[in-house]
């Protein structure tokens, strides 16, 4: 079996790689295990100086890794020297932070000494996707591996080159050979790597349909998993709110990474006062926006990652209008190869329509009239999904009570678009997962919380 690297933009094969047996893989699972005990008797100070240099090698190989992006996957050049950037934050931050996050707690009781440690876990695996295919690996390994945990990875199987890279960046800062292993595997084999008794907890970025399937596995073998899942993100534009900077922020959002993304804008609540200059300006700045090809300069929606995946936001968008929305922009299939698919705005998208049901995995805005706010929240609220969410109003006392209280996500932001952030936690509720990554809660996700009581 090989796993195929294909040009997103061309449908050209990059090249093609050998898949693991399933012999090797707990072969490597058992060098990692063993790279495991001695790393975790390592102190947090030469973790951190290999993180600092893996940092380091984030940052020089800037320009080659978004190559490998916008060859693999077809992001844009531009979106993918940020990302580099932000592994390099992520791996700075715990490789500065850890220890501070790791100490032990006194906690006063009867003992004559009792408190809470934060050994690791051992290896943990990482299933990931191919949409930030280097931010979703390091927001999850720099924070396991300064925690003293082993890393085995199951990328997706599109972006083979990317999980290559990530491995060798890690040894290259002088990280243990083994303890951070790439496994070349097709999702078939997740369940076997779940079962080896060396694997101790699981975190899953991808799908809802894939998190049932890992969740369901690592609960019959009594593993802890992280799960971060789909979204369909609500941005709540109310009728006070400052069109000029809540479209700019909405359209921002929505084209992050041509679309592809978990927190990406995606369901836009206008109050009805608000509503015919909405469509107006999303329209005009969705328009502006290039699509091309991922290593030009100004292109800033490149094609989808797979055909199959453009032809099924495809049918989302006409099943939609069968049902009722009206498509201002776009909406058609543009002639010539590579899988791409135009800036997008629907209206009038309502409930039962797979625009305002389900998670839009691309460049396509779904614009559901409402009322009033109290009709927006309701409208927030009704869905599968808890991820990010954004309110719009100048009044940031009352968006920060609807931030705070009334919305059901794991994060909600104020008159701008929802991001990750090192420095704080991210996970979502409902369809959208459980668990946290970053901060120093995502630290402790993979640690034993442990106490001890001294008579």
């Amino acid at each position: 079996m090989t796993i195929k690297s294909v040009n997103p933009a061309t449908g050209e094969t990059i090249r093609e790689y050998e898949e693991m047996a399933l012999e090797d893989v707990q072969i490597a699972i058992e060098r990692s295990h063993r790279a495991f005990l001695n790393w975790c008797r390592t102190g947090f100070a030469p973790r951190a100086e290999r993180m600092k240099k893996a940092a380091a090698l984030l940052r020089d190989g800037t320009e080659d890794y978004a190559i490998l992006m916008a060859q693999e996957m077809g992001k844009p050049i531009r979106s993918g020297r940020s990302e580099v950037a932000k592994c390099a934050w992520a791996c700075d931050y715990y490789a500065d932070n850890a220890e501070r996050f790791l100490q032990p707690e006194a906690i006063a009781t009867e003992a004559a000494k009792s408190f809470v440690t934060f050994p690791p876990l051992g290896v943990v695996l990482a299933v990931m996707p191919w949409n930030f295919p280097f931010w979703q690996v390091f927001r999850f390994a720099a924070p396991a591996l300064m925690a003293g945990n082993g890393v085995v990875l199951k990328h997706a199987s599109n972006v083979p080159g990317c999980a290559l890279a990530e491995e060798d960046i890690f040894v290259r800062a002088g990280f243990p050979p083994d303890l951070f292993r790439t496994l070349l595997v097709g999702h078939d084999q997740v369940d076997a790597i779940i079962e080896n008794p060396l694997i101790r907890a699981v975190t899953l970025t991808g799908s809802v349909a894939a998190g049932r399937v890992v969740a369901r596995k690592a609960g019959e073998m009594i593993k802890k998993t992280v799960l971060e899942l789909g979204g369909s993100d609500p941005y709540l534009i109310l009728e006070d709110a400052d069109l000029q900077t809540a479209v700019s922020a909405c359209v921002t959002s929505r084209l992050i990474n041509s679309g592809q993304s978990c927190i990406a804008a995606k369901r836009f609540i206008v109050v009805e006062s608000q509503r015919e200059q909405f469509e107006k300006l999303m329209v005009r700045q969705m328009q502006a926006e290039k699509t091309g090809d991922p290593l030009e300069e100004d292109t800033t929606v490149g094609p989808l990652a797979r055909c199959d995946l453009r032809d099924d936001l495809h049918q989302q968008v006409l099943k939609s209008l069968q049902k009722g929305a009206r498509c201002l922009l776009g909406g058609r299939i543009p002639e010539g190869r590579g899988a791409f698919y135009p800036p997008t705005v629907l209206t009038d998208v309502r409930k039962g329509m797979p625009a305002g049901d389900e998670e839009l995995f691309g460049p396509v805005a779904a614009i559901m009239p409402v009322k009033d706010e109290n009709e927006a929240i309701k409208m927030a609220n009704d869905s599968a999904f808890g991820l990010g969410a954004a309110v719009f109003t100048r009044d940031t006392a009352r968006a920060e009570k609807i931030a705070a209280r009334e919305i059901e996500a794991g994060c909600c932001f104020v008159n701008t678009f929802v991001q990750s952030d090192p420095r704080l936690p991210f996970g979502g509720v409902k369809e959208s997962g459980y668990g946290r990554e970053l901060s120093h809660y995502g630290i402790k996700e993979f640690v034993n919380i442990k106490t001890v009581f001294i008579k």
